[in-house]
Parts: C-alpha cells; sequence; structure tokens
C-alpha cells in the first residue's frame, strides 16, 4: 500500500517503510521524531523548478507537468518502478513537509507510483 504524509504528522506503525521525498529535510524536525527509513531527494522537484513554482496553487497545473517531465528520466522511472513493486507487497509512505497538501509534489509522486502498482508487468 502506498500513501502520502506529512512530515509533521504522528509516524504510526501502519506507515511501513517513510521516504522522505524533499530535497531539503524539513525545517524544525529532528531526524529521530522524523522517522525516516530513506532519504530519496532525487525524486524532489529541481531547485529551479521547486523555486518557480513556489506553492503558488495557480501554477499547480504546469507545476504538475514539468515535475512529470523531470521524473520521466530513466533513473527516476526506475527508482518509482522499484517503489511500485515494494508498495505492492509492504505499506510505504512518502513523506513530505508541503503545508499545501492538494498540490505538492508528493500528490504527483502517488499518482505516477499508483498508475505503475496498476501496471501488471513492473
Amino acid at each position: 500500500m502506498l500513501k502520502i504524509k506529512r512530515a509533521y504528522e504522528k509516524q504510526e506503525p501502519q506507515d511501513g517503510k517513510r521516504i522522505l521525498i524533499d530535497r531539503l529535510w524539513p525545517r524544525g524536525l529532528s531526524r529521530e521524531r522524523a522517522g525516516i527509513d530513506e532519504w530519496m531527494k532525487d525524486l524532489a522537484p529541481s531547485t529551479e523548478l521547486r523555486t518557480w513554482y513556489g506553492h503558488d496553487a495557480a501554477k499547480w497545473p504546469e507545476f504538475r507537468r514539468r515535475n512529470i517531465e523531470e521524473l520521466s528520466s530513466p533513473e527516476r522511472t526506475s527508482i518509482l518502478e522499484d517503489i511500485a513493486r515494494t508498495a505492492r507487497q509492504e505499506n510505504i509512505t512518502l513523506v513530505y513537509s508541503a503545508r499545501d497538501t492538494e498540490h505538492s509534489d508528493a500528490r504527483v509522486l502517488e499518482e505516477l507510483i499508483g498508475e505503475l502498482m496498476a501496471k501488471v508487468n513492473i
């Protein structure tokens, strides 16, 4: 099972493996409290894209398109496929720090990995 969760939310046993998907460590959060199993900075939007977006919901459609484009590289696609395969067998939680839970790169990753999980041959 795959889910997403803000880094500031309480860690729970059903989270399973917790993967931080931000390029920067969440502000004010200790490593112990975060309970992160793996930090995958390469799945985060590029610094340029993140800076351009600035969490402006009006830019969401274009941000989403550009983020998907960045994630379509063979290296990143392979990482997403690995997460999808694992999420079929165990709980995976993608952890992020953005306040806007509807317009974050975590939603893009959730969508892409969900599509990969639905495929039979990955």
